[in-house]
Formats: structure tokens, C-alpha cells, sequence
């Protein structure tokens, strides 16, 4: 049962994605940089929808305190593909996403994303890529979004975590702009790699806000990565019970956040 409703879910979002991006691309013109955003953002909303109908993926989100009422940088693990449909769901600001050129070639999906406001990476530049997504960073903050980033760069492992790039630290450091992790434990219903998905609860925990003024990207990354991975510990501490810890994996001293 479990692998037909899968299957029945990954119909859905192949037959979902086809008329929606046509939509968007037709209304896009007529619409408001913002008005597409959200256009764009009902996809996600039905797709987070049918999921937890579909195949029981339902998610608790807590810390929305700690978002600030200012253009800010969040940095979020990365162990599903779920956080990247739920996250633009769930956040009450535009997102802006990171994403290499290459993906606006995507049929449908790709030419509807070519339509919004994001930073496009185009990696054949070199060293001046980043120098782009600088210039890009401060246009989209400027007008009022949250910039979104997975310093790890590729889904993780359930328990597991990748070297933190600095990316997103540089990016936040360069422009001042405070940062805002968060950690969830995705994996657990919607695995990486995985044509399945499994029914449980997703928790999303957001973390409080990093400075970033005065202070090395170096800095900020290591904040980052600490807070997460002990952050990950506290939300999903069976997936690190036979994992040895590290100076990054002590356990959270964060009271639970509702």
C-alpha cells in the first residue's frame, strides 16, 4: 500500500507541474514580481497538501519567533527534497533560491522558476559567479525577500552531515544581512534518492537569528553548522544514538520552542 500511494504521488506532481507552470507562464506577465511569487507558491501549497493526505508527510514547525521582520538569509539542512517545496509553503516572506543556470532549461518547471526573482548561478564563470550572486543577493534584499541557501550543497543522509560550505555565510557577511538556521528531519518521510515515501511528521525547527556585522564568513559558517547539528540531535535524536559525537553534535541546550 505504501508503495502504491508513492506511486500515486509522483503521478499527481508529474500531472500537477504541467498545467501549473502553464499557468504561471501565461498570468506571469500580467502579474507583480511578488503577485508571481505567491502564484507560484499555491504549487507547493497543494503539493505539501496532497502529500500529507496522500502519504501521512505532516510537518510541525517550531521557533517562528525567531524569524525576523527584516531581509535576512536563511540556511537549512538539506536531507530531502521536501524542504524545497515546503519551506516556500510554510514562510510568510518571499523566498529567493540559489540554483544553478542550468535547471531554467527544465521543461515547464524550469522555464516558470526563469520567471520569478532568484539568483542564478552560472558556474562557467569561475570565480566571478559568486561575485554575481553578490550583486543579485543585494538586489533581492533590497526588496524585501529572504534569500534561501543548504550549506551542505547535496541531501544528507538521515544521521549524517556534510561539510558545511561557506557560501552562504560569504553571501551574508558580504551584505550584512543576519542569518537564520533551521533544522528538520525531512529524511525520515521523504528520503533522499528514494522513490518512496513513508508517513511520520516532519519537525521544523527555526533557529535564532546570527548576527552577521563586524564578523568573518568563517565565523557565521561554524554558528551555522554548531547550532543545526546540535539542533538536529534534540528534533531527531534516535537517528544519532550509535553515531559518536563531536564538538558539533553535543546535545542541544535549547528549551523546545512552540
Amino acid at each position: 500500500m505504501r508503495q502504491l500511494r508513492s506511486i500515486l504521488f509522483f503521478i499527481f506532481q508529474i500531472v500537477w507541474t504541467i498545467p501549473y507552470a502553464i499557468a504561471c507562464i501565461l498570468s506571469f506577465p500580467f502579474l507583480s514580481r511578488v503577485q508571481r511569487y505567491w502564484f507560484a507558491v499555491g504549487w507547493c501549497k497543494v503539493v505539501i497538501w496532497v502529500g500529507d493526505k496522500l502519504c501521512g508527510i505532516r510537518y510541525r514547525v517550531i521557533g517562528w519567533e525567531n524569524l525576523p521582520d527584516t531581509p535576512a538569509i536563511i540556511l537549512s539542512k538539506h536531507q530531502s527534497a521536501w524542504e524545497t517545496v515546503a519551506l516556500p509553503a510554510l514562510m510568510p516572506r518571499p523566498l529567493c533560491f540559489v540554483f544553478k543556470r542550468e535547471l531554467l532549461f527544465v521543461p515547464f518547471f524550469g522555464w516558470a522558476l526563469g520567471l520569478l526573482s532568484m539568483i542564478h548561478i552560472d558556474r562557467r564563470k569561475g570565480t566571478d559567479a559568486f561575485s554575481s550572486v553578490v550583486t543579485q543577493g543585494r538586489e533581492r534584499l533590497s526588496e524585501g525577500s529572504w534569500i534561501i541557501m543548504f550549506p551542505e550543497g547535496t541531501r544528507t543522509k538521515t544521521g549524517s552531515r556534510n561539510k558545511y560550505k561557506s557560501g552562504g555565510a560569504r553571501l551574508a557577511a558580504a551584505t550584512g544581512a543576519p542569518v537564520v538556521p533551521v533544522a528538520h528531519n525531512a529524511g525520515r518521510v521523504w528520503p533522499r534518492n528514494s522513490f518512496m515515501k513513508f508517513p511520520g511528521e516532519v519537525i521544523v525547527s527555526i533557529g535564532p537569528v546570527i548576527e552577521t556585522a563586524g564578523r568573518t564568513a568563517e565565523a557565521v559558517n561554524a554558528d551555522v553548522a554548531e547550532w543545526i547539528e546540535r539542533e538536529m540531535i534534540r528534533i531527531d535524536p534516535a537517528a544519532y544514538t550509535s553515531k559518536p559525537r563531536t564538538s558539533a553534535s553535543e546535545p542541544s541546550d535549547a528549551t523546545p520552542r512552540t
